[in-house]
Parts: C-alpha cells; sequence; structure tokens
C-alpha cells in the first residue's frame, strides 16, 4: 500500500509538474531571516529573462505559507513553488498581491489552484476591467509564449484590502499597509512582524530607474517621505537586491521621484512644452543608472501628463 501510496504522488507531481513549461533562468528562493524568504528576479525590461524580472517573498509559518506576489508567468510561479516545498510542506494560505500589474501577477493561477487566498489592494478591479488588462495578456501570450500561453489567465482576488489591516497565522503577526493609488491603480506592503521583514512592492525599485506609467507621482513620493522612517531588519524591493538598510534601498527610487516632480512641476506651471523641456534638463544624476534609456523618456512624459491634469 505505501508503494502505491508512493507512486501515485509522483504521478501527481510528473502531471502537475508537466502543467507549465519549464524556465530557463535560474529561480532560487533566499532566506532572509527567522522563516522569511524572497526570491528575486533580474534586472531587465518587462519581456526579459522569460519574464523573471519581478521579486516575489514568502513566510513560513506552522500553519501555512504566506505569499507576497507571484511573478511574471506561470512558469516562473511554478518554479518558486517548487523553492517553497523544498522548504516546507505547510499549504500555501494566503497570496498578499502588491499591486496588479504584469510582472507581478500572472503567475498568481498557481497558487489559487494551491488553494491560497488572494488579498489584493483596492484600485484591482479598475485594472481587471480595463482594456489593457485583456490587451497586455494577449500580447504577453505572444511575447512570452511558452511561458505564458492561452491557458494563462487573470486571477480575480478573493479580498480587497482598502485600509492598513493586520493578520496572524501560525504564530506570525503580519501587518499589511495600503497605499492607495500610487505606483499603480492600488499599492500596498507586507510586514512580517517576527521576522522584521518588509516586502515593499514596486513603490521601491533597487538597482534601476522605476517605471512610472500612469502612477500619482505626487502621493508616491510622500509615501515614501513617510517609509523613510521605517525600521526593519530586511527590506525586500519590488526590483533588486534584498537590503538590511531601508534607507540606501529606497535612495534612487526617492531621488528620482522627486526630481521627475520638481523640474516637471515647474514646466507643466509655466506652461512649457514637454519636448523642451525634455531637453533643457539636465539628466546626468541618472542617466547611467539601469534602464535609464529605456524608461526615462516615458516616465518623465507621462509626470508631464499627470501633472497637467493635477494642475490645473
Amino acid at each position: 500500500m505505501k508503494i502505491l501510496t508512493l507512486l501515485l504522488t509522483l504521478l501527481t507531481f510528473s502531471v502537475q509538474a508537466e502543467e507549465y513549461e519549464a524556465v530557463g533562468v535560474e529561480v532560487k528562493a533566499q532566506k532572509l531571516t527567522g522563516d522569511a524568504y524572497y526570491v528575486p528576479g533580474m534586472s531587465g525590461a518587462a519581456t526579459e529573462y522569460e519574464g523573471f524580472i519581478s521579486n516575489a517573498g514568502f513566510v513560513v509559518t506552522n500553519e501555512g505559507v504566506v505569499v507576497f506576489d507571484a511573478l511574471g508567468t506561470p512558469s516562473l510561479a511554478h518554479a518558486m513553488l517548487g523553492e517553497i516545498r523544498k522548504i516546507t510542506d505547510q499549504p500555501i494560505k494566503i497570496v498578499v498581491m502588491s499591486h496588479y500589474h504584469a510582472d507581478h501577477l500572472y503567475g498568481l493561477q498557481v497558487f489559487k489552484d494551491e488553494g491560497a487566498q488572494v488579498l489584493a489592494p483596492k484600485g484591482t478591479w479598475d485594472y481587471l476591467d480595463s482594456e489593457t488588462a485583456e490587451n497586455l495578456l494577449e500580447s504577453r501570450r505572444t511575447a512570452l509564449f511558452p511561458w505564458v500561453t492561452d491557458d494563462t489567465y487573470l486571477v480575480k482576488p478573493d479580498r480587497i484590502i482598502d485600509q492598513d489591516i493586520k493578520f496572524s497565522l501560525g504564530g506570525h503577526e503580519f501587518m499589511i499597509n495600503y497605499f492607495g493609488k500610487v505606483h499603480s491603480d492600488g499599492d500596498m506592503s507586507l510586514l512580517s512582524v517576527k521576522d522584521q521583514t518588509l516586502y515593499s512592492g514596486d513603490i521601491i525599485f533597487e538597482g534601476r530607474l522605476p517605471f512610472v506609467g500612469d502612477a500619482n507621482i505626487i502621493d508616491w513620493v510622500k509615501t515614501l517621505e513617510r517609509m523613510q522612517h521605517t525600521q526593519v531588519d530586511y527590506f525586500v524591493p519590488g526590483h533588486g537586491s534584498a537590503s538590511n538598510q531601508p534607507q540606501q534601498t529606497m535612495d534612487l527610487t526617492y531621488r528620482y521621484l522627486k526630481f521627475l516632480l520638481e523640474k516637471l512641476s515647474k514646466a507643466v506651471e509655466d506652461m512649457e512644452q514637454f519636448e523642451e523641456t525634455y531637453e533643457a534638463i539636465d539628466w546626468s544624476e541618472f542617466e547611467d543608472e539601469t534602464a535609464f534609456d529605456i524608461a526615462n523618456r516615458k516616465n518623465a512624459y507621462a509626470v508631464y501628463l499627470f501633472l497637467e491634469k493635477t494642475l490645473d
């Protein structure tokens, strides 16, 4: 009977393993402290490195696992699940989504299939109900095939978070900080209190310039100014290396966004044209940073348009 059970278990695992195309990038969990881990993505554009450009994390408790973000493809999430299973056989209980952007979202179905409850910030439905969400998924089915396919779908949240909350699981206390519409339609972070580890999501980009998109840059800068007083042992940004020095980790994102806000606010107030403004700004402080060439002009224009609407 034991042999039969083992064979059935191996067969089940084999079937599950074949559901997702194997990845060619290295997906490896790194222990931070205590029961807190993170899976570091690589520094690149959205479809580089098989979509493995963002971080995710997890905390192991004696009643289950709390996951933070789900990576950019089901294949990546499946590889991450394999890393979790090297550490524990506890069930995946909760996935806390920092925000609904593709590079953090498309792996979510893997954890949902494990029975996890999905917690997402207010604003998630604005994204899910938008044409952008469907159009982007369709384009990624081509750009990231075979890791994103017709079987990849947008997972709906089980619970929407619209304020700061606390919850407990397996001897661990957790705090979710809800930021509102900052980097995306809705953003939030997760603090593992026992491990003193903060997973920030894309409020912070370490080692590269952030993606601004349709962000509320005014509230984003204010959020970073509040977070500068954060005292934790480990800080995990949405992109870039985890660190035990929060101030250093958030420095580039804060300096860059504040620079954009100051320079482009003045241009909008003076009713200057974007092209002339962009060419006149001295970008030398940031031009050697990763992603400057592909992101800076787009970021600047997005901020310019946002401020035109906001400062009218």
